[in-house]
Formats: structure tokens, C-alpha cells, sequence
């Protein structure tokens, strides 16, 4: 798969997912898809998500694996990729660190 049909995948899934979560979630937290990130195969993609409060990462990774199924039902019906991959929500603990940096950064300055 070339890099631009696997960007384009990309972010089809991540604009779904951020649809289907603010349609599903409950306003309990805020819950940011992030990125999406597929495998070198292209079998599976990472949905990867961050929420406001953080204490609500657990609970939210925890519903959205029980809402997986019914979000690749939700991607397979509003998407034209052809064999969807295998979907796995994950929190990204890459934007919260960076974004403790940038809070960290602004205290300093």
C-alpha cells in the first residue's frame, strides 16, 4: 500500500471514529481522537485517543472496546474502504505526555 492511500485511510478512520464517539459517548469527559495509525500490513488500525478529565482514560478505553464492533458496523456504512482492518482503540499517552511538556513549559516561562 502506497504512503498516500494509507494516509487517506488513515484519516477516514480517524474522522469516523470522532464522529461515531460523539454520537455514542456519554458527556461524562471529553474523548479527542488523535491520530490513526495502521500496521505495516494494514490489517489492523490503532485508534489512538485522549480524554478530558484523564481520569476518565480507562473508563473511556473500556467503552470504546466495547463499542468497537459497533463502530466498524459505523465505518463499513459510511466509508468506502474496501476490507477494513482489524480497529483497537488506544489512549495516547504520546499527546498527553506532550501536552504535560507544553504545560510544564508555559509554568517555566
Amino acid at each position: 500500500m502506497n504512503g498516500v492511500k494509507r494516509e487517506k485511510i488513515e484519516e477516514i478512520l480517524r474522522h469516523l471514529a470522532a464522529e461515531f464517539i460523539l454520537r455514542e459517548a456519554t458527556s461524562a469527559s471529553l474523548i479527542t481522537v488523535t491520530r490513526v495509525a495502521l500496521s505495516d500490513t494494514a490489517k489492523v488500525a490503532n485508534i489512538y485517543f485522549t480524554t478530558l478529565p484523564d481520569s476518565e482514560e480507562d473508563t473511556a478505553l473500556k467503552f470504546l472496546q466495547r463499542k468497537a464492533p459497533e463502530f466498524k458496523d459505523y465505518a463499513r456504512d459510511n466509508s468506502r474502504v474496501g476490507m477494513l482492518p482489524e480497529l483497537r482503540f488506544q489512549i495516547d499517552y504520546g499527546e498527553r505526555n506532550r501536552q504535560k511538556l507544553d504545560d510544564l513549559s508555559r509554568g517555566l516561562e
